[in-house]
């Protein structure tokens, strides 16, 4: 018997570029099955689209070109499916397979994670770090524990991924792995990222964040004290590598850079401008401009470490930033410092100190690259609430002068309260 074979253009209407475009997306039958192909990658304007003909209306240039490639293409997808038509590979699976030009489905889940890390691992060391796909994958990881424990499943439909399931991955992540409330809700935001890649690809027209709003909860950024700092770096530290590691924090209080752009920070990096030397690059993590300038103390810390055979072609020998903050918390220990050292500290440490020191907002926003100067500010109330503190403690130490207060400068005061008890 013929089987019965339709291949129709439709608008992913829910969506529409910058140029007030939608992407026309394609769907085909088999036998009254159906499945989405994905984006054509062709843009129309939705007013101009003809839904009945599947085609843009009128005769202009653009439209006559637009129909043209999607004719095309509908071609195309014909001639795959007279090539499979009288055998037993026919489905709906093996010419999506073949018009698409890939040996997998994205119908699941953890086929579209396994596509959308896939994407980022190519674009590793061209915009993206090792560091971004890592992330990734752990998200990846995450779910696929939380479904086979929850629903003893190693798999979910795309149309499966309901509102309901991520508010049980939510719960996963803060009650089985021990996740604040902040880091589960950055981990969301990694998964509906993945969800978005899916979207604008076609690969997907299900999104459960649709209706989901994501708040982080306001924290307190820690940072070292003056003589928190001073303690840290006059200990004598006489472990090799616990030396290293205080080194390394120390270089990233005075520089504000993060641990990723302090482990790939090289000699190119340093650079001299008016017989000042400044670091300046790019961060990693956002891209935005690194600006500043080389104080003493980072100076003589890059003096240091010049002949070191651990450091390769960076300026310092580096290790993963887990062991980093691992050795951190050693490094504390031997300090007498209560606090949970961590990179993100010195980062903080950096951004609290020039404010306080009178290094106005503008500028460390700059040198710390944030992209918001809102995320700056942060860091401005954290300097607000140290002054509070400060005179906290200088109102204790003027105790002193409240006897003399009241024997002379209020005496009068002094004076009526008794007339008025009188």
């Amino acid at each position: 018997m013929k089987s019965n074979f339709k291949a129709a253009f439709y608008l992913r209407s829910n969506h529409v570029n910058k140029d007030g475009k939608s992407m026309v997306m394609l769907r085909c039958s088999l036998n009254g099955e159906r499945a989405n192909f994905g984006s054509t990658g062709i843009g129309v304007d939705p007013k101009a689209w003809n839904s009945s003909k599947s085609r843009v209306k009128g005769r202009t240039t653009e439209a006559l070109s637009t129909n043209l490639q999607l004719s095309n293409l509908e071609d195309l997808v014909l001639s795959i499916y007279n090539k499979y038509e009288n055998t037993d590979e026919l489905s709906l699976d093996r010419i999506k397979q073949d018009f698409l030009g890939k040996t997998v489905s994205t119908d699941t889940i953890m086929e579209l994670f396994e596509t959308h890390n896939e994407d980022v691992k190519k674009q590793v060391g061209y915009g993206l770090s090792t560091t971004s796909y890592q992330k990734y994958e752990l998200v990846r990881k995450r779910f696929a524990e939380m479904i086979m424990k929850k629903y003893r499943r190693k798999d979910l439909r795309l149309t499966e991924v309901t509102p309901f399931v991520i508010h049980d991955f939510e719960l996963y992540l803060r009650t089985e792995i021990g996740q604040s409330a902040n880091t589960a809700t950055k981990t969301l935001k990694t998964f509906k990222s993945v969800i978005l890649f899916g979207l604008r690809n076609g690969l997907t027209t299900n999104n459960p964040f649709a209706n989901i709003r994501f708040h982080l909860k306001a924290v307190d950024r820690g940072y070292l004290e003056d003589d928190e700092l001073n303690r840290l770096m006059n200990k004598e530290i006489e472990n090799k590598r616990l030396s290293l590691i205080r080194d390394l924090f120390v270089f990233s209080c005075f520089t504000g850079l993060a641990y990723i752009d302090l482990a790939n920070l090289k000699g190119e990096n340093i650079v001299t401008l008016n017989g000042v030397e400044w670091i300046k690059g790019r961060r990693i993590k956002t891209g935005t401009l690194i600006n500043v300038v080389l104080l003493d103390i980072p100076k003589r810390l890059i003096l240091k470490y010049t002949d070191d055979k651990r450091r390769k072609e960076f300026l310092f020998p580096i290790i993963s930033n887990q062991k980093m903050n691992a050795y951190l918390k050693e490094i504390a220990a031997i300090c007498n410092i209560d606090k949970n050292l961590t990179c993100h500290i010195a980062r903080h440490t950096f951004a609290t100190m020039a404010l306080s020191k009178g290094v106005p907002i503008e500028s460390v926003s700059k040198m710390l690259g944030h992209t918001n100067i809102r995320t700056t500010q942060i860091y401005a109330k954290v300097t607000d609430k140290k002054i509070e503190h400060d005179m906290e403690g200088l109102a204790g130490q003027m105790g002193k002068f409240n006897k003399s207060a009241e024997n002379g400068l209020f005496e009068d005061n002094l004076e009526s309260d008794k007339a008025a008890k009188a």
